[in-house]
């Protein structure tokens, strides 16, 4: 069920209703209707959805895990959140992981004026050593 999923990814990434649509471009009242299982998106829109929450495009086309405590999940942060904690601006970790300076994330462009980064949480607070 798309909803199910999608509250589930939301969760585990930390990415909360607002920041999917600014990332994704899709209006708060159209993923709060996805979320409470009123609508469902198109294609394209699962797509945007899953790569604004650092998933595969498919994700959510791909059939439940039998068991997911098997299912092998790296913790990740959001860009906001790190600049928060090292004290910099978020244009700051934005291009720094556009540039691959941060040696635990990256960035990649998904379209000429669009950005998916993936910062992984185990690595971050190894290298930079932040207190939560």
């Amino acid at each position: 069920m798309f909803s199910k999923k999608l509250r589930q990814a939301m969760q585990d990434s930390g990415m909360t209703l607002t920041a999917l649509s600014k990332a994704t471009g899709i209006g708060k009242s159209s993923i709060s209707q996805y979320l409470h299982n009123k609508n469902e998106p198109t294609e394209p829109r699962k797509a945007a959805i899953a790569e604004a929450l650092h998933l595969d495009r498919g994700y959510f086309n791909e059939p439940e895990a039998a068991n997911p405590t098997e299912d092998i999940v790296i913790p990740k942060l959001l860009p906001f959140d790190v600049a928060r904690m090292m004290g910099i601006s978020n244009d700051t970790v934005y291009k720094g992981l556009q540039d691959g300076i941060f040696p635990w994330g990256y960035a990649i462009q998904t379209s000429p004026n669009r950005w998916t980064y993936f910062i992984n949480a185990k690595k971050f607070f190894e290298i930079e050593r932040v207190e939560i």
